[in-house]
């Protein structure tokens, strides 16, 4: 008798507790089409009925539900708008309101929580202890419509780096210390599990390079551990906060603006109107200023690849730090204690 594979069993025990969360807003309700005349032809245009508005559903992902009384990980872009609805579905007739208790943007994570008790949920292992090489399997709703589909792989990497852009809101962020698997990432999947050998989810699915073949990553599940420790505890997540704008100098931002330096956090303001430094911050109480470039935090040097914020978010709140300051090309040393982020 051929002995099934192992994979098997894990589909059993995890499927039930990955999940589809349905995306919806109320938008003006469509009541017909017609034809507006452009460039020598025609295009179609919806006509909405006039203070109507209907649930249209604007996108979906993936979830999983971690403990039985109904807290649920998935990716934060994925419930990313603020003004949307978010629906969590067990099995078509087992249909729950989502709340989103946290996101946290730096390691693209949200915490949800759903009214039901008794649910199935996956347990969670430890990213920490993850071998190159190991099997995996990535769970989720692939491509919006294909539920609890599983792919097997081998954890190709560790502490990857990428910047990753949501294709819906265009925005672009740094992901940093990420698992990369060749088990299949699709569309639809971010926000499900990473599963090991032991049915234990190691990671959260959230980004595939596009125009490649089995190149997935999915964010370590000990970066959620934090994330649902703080939200328990607190209410949401506590974030240390220094209060500047600023951006990660390159080699060619440097030379384009002839800088004396290639790395740091230039501190400067986004749009006109605004301060570079937070009033009352603990920046602002450090004496930090305009143009300063941050060239160290904590004694981190700071780059693309390990920029303020990672730092800052490694530290604690009221923590003092040292931050390595260059201004007028001479190198200062300021002592900042750090505040929870209001």
């Amino acid at each position: 008798m051929i002995e099934k594979s192992p994979i098997v069993e894990i589909a059993k025990n995890a499927c039930p507790a990955v999940i589809t969360i349905v995306i919806t807003r109320d938008l003006p309700k469509v009541e017909g089409f017609y034809l507006m005349p452009f460039g020598g032809g025609n295009v179609i245009m919806p006509k909405f009925k006039t203070g109507k508005k209907e649930p249209t559903k604007i996108g979906g992902g993936s979830g999983f539900i971690i403990s039985p009384d109904g807290y649920i990980i998935t990716s934060r872009h994925v419930v990313a708008d603020l003004e949307a609805n978010y629906t969590v579905i067990l099995e078509p007739k087992k249909k729950y309101p989502a709340k989103v208790l946290a996101r946290d943007p730096i390691n693209d994570i949200a915490i949800l929580k759903i009214g039901a008790k008794n649910l199935p949920y996956l347990g969670l292992g430890d990213s920490e202890k993850i071998d190159l090489g190991e099997g995996v399997v990535a769970i989720g709703n692939a491509l919006g419509e294909f539920h609890d589909t599983l792919s097997y792989g081998i954890v190709s990497g560790l502490s990857r780096y990428i910047q990753a852009t949501d294709h819906l809101s265009q925005q672009t962020e740094n992901l940093r210390g990420l698992i990369q698997t060749d088990a299949a990432i699709n569309p639809g999947n971010s926000g499900g599990p990473l599963v090991n050998m032991q049915g234990e989810a190691i990671g959260i699915n959230t980004a595939m390079v596009m125009g490649a073949q089995n190149i997935g990553f999915a964010i370590p599940i000990n970066y959620a551990k934090k994330d649902l420790e703080e939200v328990k505890k607190y209410g949401k997540i506590r974030v240390p906060f220094l209060g500047v704008k600023y951006v990660i100098l390159t080699k060619e931002l440097a030379e384009k603006n002839k800088l004396p330096v290639n790395y740091g956090a230039l501190i400067v303001r986004e749009t006109l109107g605004e301060s570079a430094v937070v009033k009352d911050s603990a920046a602002e109480k450090a004496g930090l200023k305009e143009f300063d470039i941050i060239l160290e935090a904590n004694n981190k040097k700071i780059t693309t690849e390990e920029p303020l914020s990672n730092i800052l978010q490694n530290c604690q709140i009221n923590q003092e730090i040292e931050l390595k300051v260059l201004r007028d090309k001479k190198e200062l040393n300021l002592k900042v204690v750090l505040e929870e982020k209001k």
